[in-house]
């Protein structure tokens, strides 16, 4: 299962039925978005694709070109297209919708096509981004509010999830998390839209291949709070990646494995070897930079320079960008003093230990002016999860101690807030293993044994779940099928996807990774309503526990650090962790 090469096909297939002759491509800003991730501007102009533009954009008329139209069919792009085909400016138009179109659509498409410029109307299921080929997002940042679905938030999940399954041609026994409200009814959702299709869109195979499982993010509150020590992990925790962009100063680097040998090899890799990859890398840059310093004295040698080029080219803009990423993650964990507060992050989070002595080791690094306020915060946080009802009695103190740090009354009320959201009474897993005898065993087994990185002792519980569900032993009780035979609990599954409500993190991509290279007799497949980092975490928790935030404006801008999409502007979740410092200055 590759959702990239999914998408890739879609495009190519647009762009070949289209036909010979210059092009330009008409897309709203999800569209947008969702080819942005897939493909390059270099090659979608092989297709003679001259022009790209927002179908609300205004336009010249041009009519020797041909339209290649890719929108989602939403009422508001209906009534742009009906506007467009009543006064075309463009010789022909091709109509490729991301999802399914209603007869009713389809028919006033045709009343309005009056000039009858319309050559093909299509549907092509790219409705989601492939953020890799494991990794799939509807971009819905902040969907949940006061514990419930934002309006529109749900249906958009749905059908992206519905658009993963057409794209792949599989039809899923669908699971929830049976404590979660929003898990259920996204699953029971997603289930409707199947049923009404499985003797259309859906009928290419029998169920039983693949299990979908949705999860819900409060589950596991402590994975995004940590700071990382993987490659692709650590630029979104520092830096912040958007749709496979990162944004260093004014410069722009896209961080796509499609197109970069190096991160292709590298993203899953631990700082230390990485700082050793990114020398190596420095070091054939300089062998062939010599290479190419020789004297051009024969036709010879400039062919051979001509061929060679694009590849040297190539290499010296891999290593300008991937030097450059190395340097800033570098100067911030020195800044930052993050091999200190991450170790103290992996004990809390990993091992436990007597809470008097965690508490004081917090409070003396949330007082550290090395700290940033949101390392400080997240310590707090982490603390209360840990020690929520063995040292409640602290949580004043920690509040206490981030206020004189500088953090309002707001701010310091997101400890309240997160347990809240994914404290004890939250959970219904076992989440610091300390519930259970085997659990129990296991942490101090650990313990005893030791780690070969300290800084990388938690293990998402995600990762978990997909081993119970790969090997069959997930709990039906625990984890329902929306509608099946018991008997289909008992079947291993050939393919699995998962999608959490809530956002998922780069790392649990990488327990996807190493579970697909571990297991390879099921292929799984990650999924969330957005991918997060601890800022946009805290706040997905803002908005979730507070029922009077504003509801999210389609199309807003996200903060810095957060991958999001279109169900989130920048709200009070957003403001309230505005004033927070994650860089010293």
């Amino acid at each position: 299962m590759d959702v990239v090469k999914a998408i890739r096909d879609y495009i190519q297939t647009m762009l070949q039925i289209s036909g010979q002759g210059m092009k330009i491509l008409l897309m709203d800003q999800e569209t947008i978005e969702i080819l942005s991730v897939a493909y390059t501007m270099s090659e979608i102009s092989k297709h003679e694709v001259f022009l790209l533009e927002r179908l609300e954009s205004p336009r010249q008329p041009m009519k020797h070109l041909k339209a290649v139209v890719f929108v989602r069919p939403t009422k508001a792009n209906m009534q742009l297209l009906h506007a467009e085909l009543r006064s075309p400016k463009y010789g022909s138009y091709c109509l490729f919708f991301s999802q399914a179109i209603s007869r009713q659509d389809l028919k006033s498409l045709a009343e309005h096509d009056e000039q009858e410029v319309v050559r093909e109307v299509q549907e092509v299921f790219a409705d989601y981004l492939a953020l890799s080929p494991l990794l799939f997002t509807p971009n819905q940042r902040l969907a949940v509010r006061g514990f419930a679905w934002q309006p529109g938030a749900l249906q958009r999940c749905a059908e992206g999830l519905a658009g993963v399954l057409l794209s792949l041609k599989r039809l899923p026994f669908i699971r929830y998390q049976n404590s979660s409200a929003n898990a259920r009814r996204l699953a029971e959702q997603l289930a409707g839209l199947v049923e009404r299709e499985k003797e259309g869109l859906f009928n290419f195979q029998e169920r039983g291949a693949t299990h979908l499982l949705v999860l819900d993010r409060r589950e596991d509150p402590v994975t995004p709070l940590l700071n990382q020590w993987t490659y692709q992990a650590m630029v979104h925790e520092l830096l912040g990646i958007r749709n496979n962009v990162v944004e260093l100063g004014d410069t722009k680097v896209n961080l796509s494995a499609q197109y970069d040998d190096f991160y292709r090899d590298h993203w899953h890799v631990n700082f230390g070897e990485l700082g050793a990859a990114v020398k190596q890398l420095m070091e054939e840059f300089q062998r062939k930079q010599q290479a190419t310093a020789g004297k051009i004295e024969s036709i010879g040698d400039m062919k051979n320079f001509v061929e060679n080029y694009p590849a040297f080219k190539k290499l010296s803009g891999s290593v300008t960008k991937h030097v450059n990423l190395m340097s800033e993650i570098s100067k911030l964990v020195g800044e930052r003093n993050l091999l200190e507060v991450s170790e103290l992050e992996q004990e809390l989070a990993a091992l436990g230990g007597e809470a008097h002595a965690h508490l004081q080791r917090v409070q003396h690094l949330i007082a550290s002016p090395k700290v940033t306020e949101l390392d400080a915060l997240r310590l707090a946080l982490l603390f209360a999860l840990r020690y929520e009802t063995q040292a409640a009695s602290a949580l004043p103190a920690l509040r206490d101690a981030l206020a004189r740090r500088g953090l309002n009354e707001q701010q310091t009320g997101l400890i309240a807030a997160l347990l809240r959201y994914g404290g004890v009474k939250a959970r219904t897993s076992d989440l610091f293993g300390t519930q259970t005898p085997l659990s129990v065993t296991k942490r101090l087994f650990k313990g005893i044994k030791g780690v070969e990185n300290i800084f990388t002792q938690h293990q998402p519980l995600l990762a978990d779940l997909i081993d119970q569900a790969c090997k069959a032993k997930l709990k039906e009780a625990a984890y329902p099928f929306v509608s099946a035979p018991s008997a289909a609990a008992q079947q291993r599954p050939a393919d699995l996807i998962v999608f959490v409500v809530g956002g998922v993190t780069y790392v649990e991509a990488l327990a996807v990774h190493n579970c697909n290279k571990n297991i390879p007799v099921v292929n799984v497949l990650l999924g969330g309503t957005s991918v997060i980092n601890t800022r946009s975490f805290l706040e997905e928790v803002a908005a979730a526990v507070d029922s009077s935030a504003e509801p999210p404006t389609s199309g807003g801008s996200a903060p810095t650090g957060s991958s999001s999409g279109p169900a989130g502007g920048v709200g009070p979740a957003a403001r309230l962790l505005s004033g927070i410092k994650a860089n010293r200055f």
